[in-house]
């Protein structure tokens, strides 16, 4: 007798060598990724939309609507390619690139996922406290609000597909009508950014598309659990996307009511908007308990990662280690800081991504794809990927850290290259990544 798996109880197994369910249809996906393209310092990032380039030429209103719009689909659709691979083989994202690399090399990118996904999960424990102190003031501490959060976020990871459920039913709701009642206010108090051009249209694509592809190195985590590749796909392009466009257009009106600068020097400053917003802090508290669920993925998917390093260690040990972890970053470290750091890890995903998307659909590997714990080394992926990273640094904008700045900034000089600001480090990267891969492959058919 089969055993079928009731999908409204249907949870993530304890370790790698159980069979994941696979439960999640189109309306789960869209749901769940439909709440992680609404970000509450998203709202503060419409100001690097309106005006990329920091400069006194910002774009026009439907110059920001367009990039935002083409920005979002293309970063999408580079989420739902790496998301495809896990709804078909049930592997998670890091598993996923034993495939790619081998098992003992994916433990390289494995490592440095684990890094920036303990990372941002601090940083979104910071984010949700700094909403809450919005709204409530200092009468409770910070600490108070990230042992809160953290605690939260912990419990979700215990039970993710149940958290995911959760979100389709109930927060998404919520997340819909405080969305369109922060539109509404702001649409009646303040007017639309009047003048500006289409100059800064590319990089502003590049940035939006740089807020979606953040997610690359996650997205099989959850779509190993989808019914079908279409689900996970459409879910990620039509939730994310339709998401982020209104929060980032919303966030346009919401920095034009802060302030140009306030904003730019305090990201949090966008907070008082919706707070003084009639009914806003009933609303923008929705907005604030529902980002606990961007932490939520960034912890789970930290634990996901650790069990490619460790497959039959009980994924829960590793969500409440993370998650207590998680919690003393955010209150000894300076998050807000490290989000710099952070966006150099980062930079490694979306080139492996076109490594991966290559040789797993256009080379025909997804058939014997290997994702056993002795999947031997493949070297020779190494070098695409390691070119793709160095295309984005060369075509990305200055870091913020001087000394990674100026390793780039010699290496263009070396080169005789000078960055435009049309070109996109994120397109670029995938791109050389992918056309390398490709390059490797039609050579190794010939020799055979």
């Amino acid at each position: 007798m089969t055993h079928v798996i009731d999908p409204k109880h249907a949870e993530v197994p304890l370790t790698l060598d159980e069979a994941p369910p696979k439960t999640l249809g189109i309306l789960d996906q869209g749901a769940f990724w439909a709440n992680l393209g609404v970000s509450l310092l998203g709202f503060s990032f419409a100001l690097f939309l309106i005006n990329p380039l920091l400069d006194d030429n910002p774009l026009s209103m439907t110059a920001a609507v367009t990039a935002t719009v083409v920005g979002s689909l293309v970063g999408t659709a580079m989420v739902g390619l790496a998301a495809i691979p896990g709804a078909q083989t049930g592997q998670p994202a890091m598993v996923l690139l034993r495939g790619l690399f081998g098992a003992k090399l994916s433990y390289v990118p494995t490592v440095l996922n684990i890094i920036q996904m303990l990372g941002w999960g601090a940083f979104e424990l910071w984010v949700i406290s700094m909403g809450a102190q919005a709204i409530f003031g200092d009468a409770v501490p910070y600490a108070v609000w990230v042992l809160l959060a953290g605690a939260i976020t912990t419990g979700l990871t215990i039970y993710p597909l149940g958290a995911i459920r959760l979100i389709r039913r109930v927060v998404t709701i919520g997340v819909i009508i405080s969305t369109i009642w922060f539109a509404v206010v702001f649409l009646r108090s303040a007017p639309a950014p009047a003048g500006g051009s289409w100059d800064a249209f590319a990089p502003a694509v590049d940035f939006v598309i740089a807020l979606s592809v953040s997610w690359v190195p996650v997205a099989a985590d959850y779509a190993r659990h989808s019914r079908s590749s279409r689900a996970a796909f459409t879910g990620v392009v039509g939730g994310y996307t339709v998401a982020q466009v209104a929060c980032l257009a919303i966030g346009v009106y919401a920095v034009a009511i802060a302030g140009h600068d306030a904003v730019l020097n305090d990201p949090t400053t966008v907070f008082g908007p919706f707070v003084a917003a009639p009914l806003g802090a009933l609303f923008f508290g929705i907005l604030v308990l529902r980002e606990t669920d961007q932490s939520f993925a960034n912890v789970y998917s930290t634990a996901m990662s650790l069990q490619n390093l460790m497959p039959r260690v009980d994924r829960r040990i590793f969500s409440i280690a993370i998650g207590v972890l998680t919690i003393g970053v955010a209150l000894l470290v300076d998050v807000n800081s490290y989000s710099a750091f952070l966006s150099i890890i980062g930079a490694v995903f979306v080139p492996m991504l076109g490594v991966l998307v290559v040789d797993y659909f256009l080379l025909g590997r997804a058939s014997t794809w290997d994702t056993s714990e002795h999947a031997p080394s493949r070297w020779p992926m190494v070098a695409p990927w390691a070119l793709g990273f160095v295309t984005w640094w060369l075509l990305a904008a200055p870091s913020t850290i001087s000394w990674w700045a100026a390793i780039w900034d010699g290496a263009r000089t070396a080169l005789g290259f000078t960055r435009q600001p049309w070109m996109s480090a994120a397109v670029g990267a995938f791109l050389v990544a992918g056309l390398v891969t490709l390059a490797i492959g039609f050579v190794r058919r010939s020799r055979r």
